[in-house]
């Protein structure tokens, strides 16, 4: 869903999150993964507040760690456990929203605990085939990949 096309609950409500967390601090950084379960599909989170399709992820909290943070954004959003130990691929610098936050990117090998049922926040989740993306899935997605492939040099840039 482009910026425009949001309801305007939802851009005042983002627009509220970003001016508290630009109180609270002074650099936001998130994390989010490539997780890929045994047959090698890719798991996708669509949320209910932005468009498109992405992988999976969200932000530290003040005393945690990246890697907590993975660990608890792929359980809250997929119901997913990491299998061996997360792979650090890239930290990027994400002006999409704002002008001072960081994704910790990892590529991760996963089983899903349970299925995710839809909610306020992940509106649909799946594993999908890598040539069987769904509609929707966003351009980072895609370039993600496309670095995890080697088909592209990883950019510093989300």
């Amino acid at each position: 869903m482009d910026k425009e096309k949001r309801p305007p609950h939802i851009r005042l409500a983002l627009r509220l999150l970003h001016v508290y967390f630009s109180f609270a601090r002074g650099m936001t950084m998130g994390v989010r993964a490539a997780c890929f379960d045994a047959d090698g599909r890719i798991f996708l989170v669509r949320h209910s507040y932005i468009g498109g399709w992405h992988m999976p992820g969200g932000g530290l909290e003040r005393n945690e760690t990246a890697e907590e943070a993975l660990v608890k954004e792929l359980r809250e959003e997929g119901n997913l456990r990491i299998i061996g130990k997360p792979q650090l691929v890239q930290v990027y610098f994400n002006t999409t929203t704002t002008r001072r936050d960081h994704v910790v990117f990892y590529r991760v090998t996963v089983e899903q605990t349970a299925p995710r049922p839809p909610d306020w926040e992940i509106s649909d989740s799946g594993f999908f085939s890598l040539d069987s993306l769904p509609e929707g899935t966003t351009e980072a997605t895609y370039r993600r990949l496309a670095e995890l492939r080697g088909e592209q040099e990883p950019d510093h840039r989300w």
